[in-house]
């Protein structure tokens, strides 16, 4: 019976994937396939999953991906200048992100649709505090660009109040 139940789960299952790809065709640069059950970056939070999701097909802010500014906007990366930021390039491969990835993306090597990374919740979980640390795929007005640490950081002293001027009033003024 056990088995009989699932081979027929299955069954649908497949027909439905089928009829769902003929009636909502997959647009020719999302590479993923449809699936019945939820990615496993969508277990982490609403922002991080929508920024992986944004990213992965090629509708988010990153300079390569034109649906958010003109088409014929530069699409090299604002922060290395070196090559066009693609989701490939801001993740595993841009210079000025160097420190941040080897600190954070242990073990991240590949984010084509067959990695590995898709399917393990720790890899998931470390390209999620990168993506957070270093505001990757993020809106660019959101937040300045992180300085590098290899630079030297800013003043952080706090500004320059005048000091308080204390009157002292005598009676026949007040």
């Amino acid at each position: 019976m056990d088995s009989t139940y699932s081979a027929l789960k299955n069954r649908i299952r497949e027909r439905l994937l089928v009829e769902w790809a003929s009636l909502f065709p997959t647009p020719g640069y999302y590479l993923h396939p449809p699936a019945l059950q939820p990615r496993p970056f969508m277990g982490l939070g609403k922002f991080v999953a929508g920024r992986i999701h944004q990213m992965r097909a090629g509708k988010s802010y990153l300079a390569a991906h034109p649906t958010w500014r003109s088409p014929d906007a530069d699409t090299s990366c604002p922060r290395c200048g070196l090559e066009p930021e693609t989701f490939e390039h801001a993740i595993l491969s841009c210079p000025s992100r160097r420190h941040s990835r080897l600190r954070l993306l242990h073990g991240v090597s590949d984010v084509g649709p067959g990695a590995p990374l898709w399917s393990s919740l720790p890899l998931l979980k470390r390209l999620a505090s990168y993506i957070g640390a270093t505001s990757t795929g993020f809106p660019p007005t959101m937040f300045p660009p992180a300085t590098p640490p290899s630079s030297p950081l800013l003043s952080l002293s706090p500004p320059r109040v005048p000091a308080p001027v204390f009157r002292v009033f005598s009676l026949a003024e007040v």
